[in-house]
């Protein structure tokens, strides 16, 4: 499986991953060091803790490199009147009467909250390629749908400001 980025993507991953390597690591390697000065390691909850710092630095070195090295580069424009990714769109669902303003984002940028949704998402798959006054019907799984439709389009960039997803 690759997972689609973009150029923006990868560059922010490969900043953290440089500074997990080579900021973080060895201060992380010297407070397990630290600790385990402190004795019996059966007992001893500060060199756990050190421990499990240093494993989830490692892990998250691991996530990082696997997604740059799988990732195949998108790009991020669209038609000047069709939703892409990271355009502000607002859209109308009928059922709440509720308008929303969400920014369709790349699987590793999304945070439904602030209104990043994944473009791999039922609703972001949905939405990419539609125009102003498009109805749709977003399918969530077999026994929920809901309607919505696009009220309006704002080109948007990639400027970087949408944060990593966290584990």
């Amino acid at each position: 499986m690759h997972d689609e980025l973009t150029r923006e993507d990868i560059k922010k991953m490969q900043e953290e991953l440089d500074y997990r390597r080579l900021e973080l690591m060895p201060g992380l390697i010297e407070e397990v060091k630290r600790t385990r000065a402190f004795g019996d390691l059966s007992e001893n909850f500060e060199y756990k803790a050190a421990k499990q710092a240093q494993n989830k630095n490692r892990s998250r070195i691991r996530y990082l490199e696997g997604m740059i090295k799988s990732a195949t580069v998108i790009d991020d424009r669209s038609a000047d009147d069709e939703v892409g990714l990271f355009d502000r769109v607002e859209i109308y669902i009928p059922e709440d009467d509720e308008t929303q303003i969400i920014q369709v984002v790349t699987t590793v940028r999304c945070d439904p909250r602030r209104g990043l949704i994944s473009k791999e998402s039922p609703f972001g798959r949905e939405i990419l390629g539609r125009k102003v006054g498009d109805s749709f019907t977003v399918h969530v799984n077999d026994s929920y749908s809901y309607k919505a439709e696009i009220r309006s389009i704002t080109k948007g960039e990639d400027d970087g400001s949408a944060p990593l997803l966290q584990y």
